[in-house]
C-alpha cells in the first residue's frame, strides 16, 4: 500500500471554507523546508501550477458512495461520488490550477487558489497545455449553473 506525505501547506488565503468567491484570493503554497532550493529551480518560467491537496477541514463521515443532488439542489438530476469534484470522495484529494506570481525559495506565491489556510499539499507540477484534455470537452448544464460564481471575487 503506498503512503504519502505531504510536501507543503497554504499559508494565508482564506480561512473559512466555502463553495463560490475563491476568485482573487492570494495564499502561499510553503515547501518542506527540508526540500534543497533546486526542486523549484525553473518553476517560476510558468504560469500555473497543478497541485493536489487534501480536503483537512472535512470529516471521513462526509464521504458520499452514492448518487446525490450537486449541492444538494434538487434542481440538478443526482450523479455518483466520481461525477462530483468535492470532500465527499473517498480519499478526500482535491486538485487545483493556480497561477503562479513568483517563487521565493521553497514559497510558491500563487492566486486563484481553492484551497483554505492550514491545507496539506501532496503533491504539486507546472500545468502543461499539451497535457491538459485532448479533443471536445463536454459536460452537463450543472457545473456552469453551479460554479457561476466560484470564481468571482468575494
Amino acid at each position: 500500500m503506498m503512503q504519502i506525505e505531504p510536501i507543503g501547506a497554504v499559508v494565508g488565503g482564506r480561512t473559512e471554507v466555502a463553495d463560490d468567491y475563491w476568485g482573487g484570493v492570494h495564499c502561499i503554497i510553503r515547501l518542506d523546508a527540508g526540500f534543497p532550493l533546486e526542486v523549484v529551480q525553473g518553476l517560476e518560467e510558468f504560469s500555473h501550477l497543478v497541485v493536489t491537496w487534501h480536503f483537512s477541514k472535512a470529516s471521513p463521515d462526509d464521504v458520499a458512495l452514492h448518487a446525490r443532488s450537486p449541492r444538494n439542489d434538487p434542481r440538478w438530476a443526482p450523479s455518483g461520488t466520481f461525477a462530483h469534484r468535492n470532500h465527499r470522495r473517498p480519499n478526500q484529494l482535491a486538485t487545483s490550477f493556480p497561477r503562479l506570481i513568483k517563487v521565493d525559495g521553497l514559497d510558491l506565491h500563487v492566486t486563484d487558489m481553492d484551497a483554505v489556510d492550514g491545507t496539506p499539499i501532496y503533491d504539486l507540477a507546472p500545468y502543461f497545455p499539451e497535457m491538459g484534455p485532448r479533443g471536445d470537452v463536454r459536460e452537463p448544464g450543472w457545473p456552469g449553473e453551479m460554479l457561476k460564481d466560484y470564481w468571482a471575487g468575494s
